[in-house]
């Protein structure tokens, strides 16, 4: 696993309550859409687990930075201190990390299942694919409370009118309700042989993975991530 100090270069407001961190790119450092990074504080505040936090890389591996994106909680001292970091300060980054890579038989659609923050390895599995010319039909369901909440949400939609093979269902729970059995067949329904990604609450992928259990879904044709908090 590589090492690297690399310097905070932006930040923005995703979304609301969700900040984006963009970092330089090491020359050299490679990784799988859908990989994650753990990020290591140099100069870290004197609280309980502040000093290091692993995150999913939003960023495709054709952008030019690195990308994190996180819910900004209130209780994270690690958080806090990054968001105080002046531009062009350093962290350490270790990585790559995960193994929630999108499989390699284009003959199988992706359905990609994601909570809240949990959208962002898929916002590096879909653009990556989109600049690779994938021929892999891919589905996301994205749930969100509300669209104020919804990362990235633009973004996906306009993927979605550009791209015939990418689908794209958003509920936004509080005004539709939560995704549930019905809602996904119905958007799962074409799926040629499906592999199913999930990432998201902890509660949120458990019910998905009941769900795709009563359905006859095999454990190993579903990969997923919970987020803790993120």
């Amino acid at each position: 696993m590589a090492r690297h100090e690399v310097a905070l270069t932006r930040r923005e407001e995703l979304a609301e309550g969700t900040m984006a961190f963009r970092f330089e790119k090491p020359a050299g450092f490679s990784f799988k859409p859908g990989q994650s990074a753990s990020f290591t504080l140099l100069d870290p505040p004197d609280e309980p687990n502040s000093v290091r936090r692993t995150f999913s890389l939003a960023g495709a591996p054709f952008e030019p930075e690195l990308m994190i994106a996180t819910r900004m909680r209130e209780g994270s001292g690690f958080k806090r201190a990054l968001k105080a970091l002046a531009l062009g300060s350093k962290v350490r980054l270790s990585g790559p990390l995960g193994d929630m890579t999108l499989h390699e038989d284009a003959g199988r659609a992706a359905v990609l299942i994601a909570g809240g923050i949990g959208i962002t390895p898929f916002r590096s599995m879909l653009l990556q694919a989109e600049q690779d010319r994938l021929e892999h039909r891919l589905y996301l369901a994205y749930s969100n409370r509300r669209r104020e909440h919804a990362a990235f949400l633009e973004e996906l939609q306009a993927l979605a009118r550009r791209s015939p093979r990418f689908r794209l269902l958003a509920p936004m729970t509080d005004a539709e309700g939560m995704l549930d059995e019905e809602k996904l067949k119905r958007f799962v329904g074409d799926a040629p042989s499906p592999v199913y990604y999930l990432a998201g609450p902890p509660a949120m992928v458990e019910a998905m993975k009941a769900i795709l259990g009563r359905n006859g879904v095999a454990a190993e044709d579903v990969r997923s991530e919970e987020f803790f908090g993120y």
